[in-house]
């Protein structure tokens, strides 16, 4: 766990330089996914290949807005060369401010909200039919379930029965133009997600015991999986936390020093 905590920070301060140096990106709900990533690519997925070539487990960042998270999480597995992330954002660059798939390590181009899950599932009932081992694990913000498709989407996992989905909410409460709950609350979600026939557990996204237990639990269910994670919009940072106007956002010299001080 120390190590993940490690990790952690440093995937912090990565996105602080990124985004900092592009001048511009979305801190708040990439520094709110930090642990469930890190959980996810440094504990959890295995990321071996197949005969095919292709990875036994699938991510799939569906809020992609959060791709500096992605990117530097990607970077501390190999995927990316850590000093390209000083590119991110940059004109010519291969970092794009939303995923795309020509990134090494990048399964699914994402970025337009709303239909990772969709993508996810397709993932899903494509191993259940080729009889392929592995899980397919899905990211979505609580602002982003707003969009309709995602319901949609969740009937279908239920219709195929896609045990083999993990889908994650990150329940950071706060959107672009303010709180989930001012702009289309979607409260309730165990009883909404439950009543689509999901196996629901809500945890503490920032704990990674919690997390850990939470995906353990899910490879077990014979349901499609949801983990709720309450965390804190622009975590680690005292001035973004629980800001909705740090969702997308440059940072001044004076804010980039401070950041970078509190990190330490």
């Amino acid at each position: 766990m120390e190590e993940l905590e490690k990790i952690s920070k440093d995937i912090r301060n990565d996105i602080v330089d990124m985004i900092y140096s592009a001048g511009s990106g979305h801190p708040g709900g990439s520094l709110s996914c930090v642990e469930i990533l890190v959980a996810l690519y440094h504990k959890v997925m295995n990321l071996n290949v197949d005969d095919e070539g292709n990875r036994i487990d699938k991510f799939v960042l569906s809020k992609g807005h959060a791709s500096s998270c992605y990117y530097a999480v990607l970077s501390s597995k190999g995927y990316i060369p850590h000093d390209d992330l000083k590119t991110f954002r940059k004109y010519d660059s291969y970092l794009e401010g939303h995923p795309c798939i020509k990134i090494n390590g990048v399964d699914v181009s994402s970025g337009s909200l709303g239909q990772g899950l969709s993508i996810a599932n397709g993932m899903a009932i494509s191993k259940k039919i080729s009889d392929k081992e592995g899980n397919v694990y899905c990211l979505v913000g609580d602002g982003e379930i707003e969009e309709g498709q995602i319901w949609e989407a969740c009937m279908s996992s239920n219709k195929y029965n896609l045990n083999n989905l993990i889908l994650f909410v990150d329940n950071n409460g706060l959107q672009i133009d303010g709180t989930i709950k001012d702009v289309k609350n979607v409260d309730n979600l165990e009883e909404k997600f439950n009543s689509f026939g999901f196996y629901v557990q809500r945890i503490n996204g920032h704990n990674f015991d919690e997390i850990l237990t939470a995906v353990s639990n899910a490879k077990n269910s014979n349901k499609p999986n949801v983990i709720i994670a309450n965390t804190i919009k622009g975590k680690g940072i005292s001035f973004m936390e629980n800001k909705a106007e740090w969702h997308g956002k440059k940072l001044t010299d004076e804010e980039y020093n401070l950041s970078k001080e509190e990190l330490k």
